[in-house]
């Protein structure tokens, strides 16, 4: 049929703007991060029925409950993205992009502050570490996690090996009945070459000892200054770390912006073809 002089350049009925590739690329790589979001709230909800309910007091460090809340949020998140994709869907691809985008702008701006106001910062952690400290026999996973990471960095208490007396079991005070008074954890001790069996109680009446003696026994400096230097000393791999974080949402993000933008060209498309359908000259 003769184009009327003048007409924009037409497209075929089967064209389309939209990129195949763009489309399920997304979809793919929200519907990983979708059975990701999946494992994670599954874990968590195991590892919380399986906790002690006297750990129901200190919800504020759970890990389970963290990994449920996670993992629900990014199930939310991501399940936007596949419908979205999959369906072609504007508004659920807006959504998804915008989520994401002040999720990672919450990380940068966390970041940044946790830098300029790192004294703040390291008081945060100091709270943290003391009252985690508090509540070390309360919740077993916490327990372990503690003991862990006074293994790990060689390190005793926030400060020093006495934070332990603010633990009700560990503290030092004459009405204490308890068979650890003043004492510290075993992770505090300093390890035994080829000791086959743990001494649990190797940390026994070691907060009633001074620096120097209870250095012989036990790792008398405080986590809190081991924590900060390893900071200082792995600055490469948190920035790697964080890179790594940073990347699937910028990835995320521009795949659906580019998506959004072909569906609007699309839908353009559509109208103008149907403006333009009944024309004799078109």
């Amino acid at each position: 049929m003769a184009r009327r002089p003048g007409a924009p350049a037409g497209y075929g009925e089967e064209f389309t703007f939209v990129s195949p590739l763009v489309k399920y690329l997304l979809f793919f790589f929200n519907m990983l991060f979708w059975v990701i979001s999946m494992v994670m709230v599954a874990v968590g909800v195991y590892a919380r029925l399986m906790k002690h309910a006297a750990a129901l007091a200190y919800l504020a460090v759970d890990p389970a409950i963290l990994l449920i809340v996670v993992g629900v949020l990014m199930f939310l998140l991501t399940f936007c993205g596949c419908i979205g994709s999959l369906r072609e869907n504007i508004c659920l691809l807006q959504t998804f992009s915008l989520c994401l985008t002040i999720v990672f702008l919450l990380q940068l701006a966390a970041g940044v502050l946790g830098f300029v106001f790192s004294d703040k910062a390291r008081g945060k952690v100091s709270e943290i570490i003391n009252n985690a400290i508090v509540h070390y026999r309360d919740d077993l996973d916490l327990q372990n996690l503690i003991d862990f990471g006074q293994k790990k960095f060689s390190c005793c208490g926030g400060i020093s090996y006495r934070d332990w007396s603010q633990n009700m079991y560990f503290n030092c005070s004459e009405d204490n009945p308890s068979r650890e008074r003043c004492s510290v954890p075993y992770s505090c001790c300093l390890p035994t070459p080829n000791q086959a069996v743990i001494n649990t109680m190797c940390g026994q009446g070691m907060q009633a000892l001074d620096y120097l003696e209870a250095s012989n026994v036990i790792y008398t400096n405080g986590c809190i200054d081991k924590l900060v230097n390893w900071i200082h000393s792995n600055l490469f791999l948190l920035g790697g770390v964080a890179l790594g974080l940073a990347i699937p949402q910028l990835v995320g993000i521009l795949l659906s912006q580019i998506l959004v933008n072909q569906i609007k060209d699309q839908i353009k498309l559509q109208l103008y073809n149907q403006q333009h359908r009944a024309d004799p000259w078109y």
